[in-house]
């Protein structure tokens, strides 16, 4: 660790104070013999020598992948003035408790780790930073950190007008504004409130105050603005704009489907047909943009590919989220609190131990497009309170001792807040009750997988696990022989032709004892052969699929719905797997989520087997069935 103590030292030793503007925001160049002449020519000798002498950059904000993070956004806030389609459901999200929001100290308090390591450009985000009381105090506290070359701010401009000429004088020196149409009918359409007059005024108001250029953020949604592309273009003609048009994301509560985005190329064709001679202009370093311009306009447009051609090898963003997340991938839902660290008086260099092994766990890239679409994350508004699981209250990152300072712990979804549990409990969404209800004292730090979670599970379905006897409802099987023999005792399929069609659920389990030198390998995902629990979920969702074809008598069944949870119980070193299945049918689906559960421990077994072959697979069992002449099961 001694390139970073260095580096550290170098900056303390060769920064001035003396703060400048990267781009935007005009500078005021000092005149002959002001006083301040000198002190100008002392930073750019400064400068100069920084440059012959580069720093290393911290190892703590470097990932395995040598990509250097030296970009930090920070979301002020979680509410919003605006409810916009892409961004949130139309409800709103429950919003986390203020007590639980980073306070105005904890957020300089970070800033200032950050850029001590090598951040030189912070983005303040929301929701919607502008609507924060103290904004312009925290844009005048971050322009007093030695170091610190650009601070943006991204806003929905319902308010920029106004604060804008405060803003600056405190520092800011960057701007972008979310604008997904020119219309003002299909602005409140899209965001669901009225202010569009208000957003061209403010930036209008920025380009009067010297920034340029304004940035634009555009999300493309085919069906509802692709047909104002050749529009936003136009503006660049006489104004300062760089418009950028965001490749549609998926994020949870923004019914992402695939038909409505519409890629960078078929964005790009389109301006081509228009302005044939749009010329591609040179990419900076890291920058997540492509950019264009026509030739003699003033300004250009960019494409933000983050779904067609992700840009993650040369990634160098990180987030804390409002609630105080570190969170390392605006796609990925691994999540770290470094509020509860801060609150739990944990030291500088605890922090950035803990900072340095989530950086060091950032993948390569993303899981793309459509296996974005089947993660679960936060929705978009509260990226930049907890994961919006459908099917299950949120997990946030806490902190129950000073023990669990350690990294080794850090892992993606962990142990269930009682506050953020209470909180989720008050939504009218379908939720399977978290581990530590289930088996007492299962409190410790958790990561799970579900498959395909959808809103309209039947919550019954999805009922705890116990030791407890099973139960019947509804009437009894009038015949105890078995129904796949027949009378001579030879093995025969059941005709199922005259039975009603009808919906059949079923909910199976199995419980796999990896022992703790395998459970801690799948819990920290290094397990040479890869993520245990991914290749397993999707090994039991392709299981029940094909159950006809590995168990003889049974009946092929078109499943509609197949649903599969693997969560960690470091109480038992295990695997717990929930099988869930659906179908319209004459026959049950019960064997269709048992071999699912089944198949999905095998292969963890499979998985495993290198490290240890003392795996136990337990408890294969039906938990519930409904539907069916036999009457609904529930074990209870």
């Amino acid at each position: 660790m001694a390139a970073p103590v260095v580096s550290r030292t170098v900056r303390r030793v060769l920064r001035s104070s003396i703060r400048s503007c990267n781009s935007g925001a005009p500078v005021t160049q000092p005149r002959p013999g002001d006083p301040s002449q000198s002190a100008a020519e002392e930073l750019s000798r400064r400068r100069q020598f920084l440059r012959e002498h580069p720093v290393p950059f911290s190892a703590f904000l470097t990932d395995s992948f040598g990509r250097q993070h030296s970009y930090l956004r920070i979301s002020l806030t979680e509410k919003c003035n605006l409810r916009c389609q892409y961004c949130m459901p139309e409800e709103g999200v429950p919003l986390t408790p203020k007590v639980d929001l980073l306070t105005t100290e904890e957020i300089l308090m970070l800033a200032r780790l950050f850029v001590k390591e090598g951040v030189d450009k912070i983005r303040l985000t929301g929701g919607e930073p502008l609507i924060r009381p103290d904004v312009v105090d925290i844009v005048a506290q971050l322009h007093r950190l030695e170091g610190l070359r650009t601070i943006g701010v991204t806003t929905n401009g319902i308010n920029l007008a106004r604060l804008l000429p405060q803003l600056q004088k405190a520092g800011l020196n960057a701007i972008n504004i979310s604008l997904d149409t020119l219309v003002p009918a299909k602005f409140e359409f899209i965001v669901r409130r009225k202010g569009f007059h208000k957003v061209m005024e403010g930036i209008h108001k920025a380009i009067e105050l010297g920034y340029s250029p304004v940035k634009v953020n555009c999300v493309v949604m085919r069906g509802l603005n692709e047909d104002e592309l050749l529009d936003f273009v136009a503006l660049t003609e006489g104004l300062p704009l760089d418009v950028r048009f965001i490749e549609y994301m998926p994020f949870d509560g923004n019914k992402w489907n695939f038909k409505k985005m519409v890629s960078y190329k078929e964005m790009l064709d389109t301006l081509r047909q228009r302005w044939p001679e749009l010329e591609k202009l040179p990419e900076e370093e890291s920058s997540t943009a492509k950019s264009f311009k026509v030739p003699g306009f003033r300004g250009h447009v960019s494409f933000i590919t983050s779904m067609s051609e992700h840009f993650c090898g040369t990634c160098n963003r990180l987030r804390i989220t409002a609630d105080g997340n570190l969170k390392v991938c605006l796609f990925g839902n691994a999540e770290v609190s470094l509020r509860d660290h801060l609150r739990a008086g944990a030291s500088e260099e605890e922090l950035l131990s803990i900072i340095g092994a989530a950086v060091g766990r950032k993948k390569r890239q993303h899981a793309g497009m459509f296996s974005i679409s089947q993660m679960k994350n936060r929705p978009m508004i509260l990226i930049e309170l907890f994961l919006m699981l459908q099917d299950s209250p949120p997990a946030i990152p806490s902190i129950s001792s000073k023990e669990s300072l350690g990294v080794q712990g850090l892992r993606h979804r962990v142990s269930f807040s009682n506050q953020v549990a209470t909180l989720w409990a008050g939504c009218q969404v379908p939720q399977t009750p978290p581990l530590a209800q289930r088996w007492p004292g299962s409190g410790s730090l958790q990561r799970h997988y579900c498959s395909h979670p959808d809103s309209d599970s039947n919550p019954k379905c999805l009922s705890p696990v116990s030791q407890a006897p099973a139960s019947r409802s509804g009437p009894l099987p009038t015949s105890d022989q078995l129904t796949h023999v027949d009378t001579e005792g030879r093995a025969a399929m059941v005709d199922v032709g005259g039975k009603p069609t009808t919906e059949r659920v079923a909910v199976a389990s199995a419980v796999v004892l990896l022992g703790p030198v395998a459970f801690k390998l799948v819990q920290e995902n290094q397990l040479k052969k890869g993520d245990a629990l991914v290749v397993a979920q999707l090994a039991g969702i392709q299981a029940a699929k094909v159950t006809s074809q590995l168990i003889p008598l049974c009946h092929h069944v078109a499943l509609s719905h197949v649903q599969l949870r693997l969560e960690l119980d470091s109480t038992r070193h295990a695997v717990v797997i929930q099988a869930s299945c659906r179908a319209q049918g004459p026959t049950g689906v019960e064997m269709e989520a048992l071999t699912s559960a089944a198949v999905a421990a095998l292969t963890l077994y499979d998985m495993c087997k290198a490290v240890s072959r003392d795996i136990v697979l337990e408890e294969i069992k039906l938990i519930s069935k409904t539907g069916g002449q036999t009457g609904d099961f529930h074990r209870t």
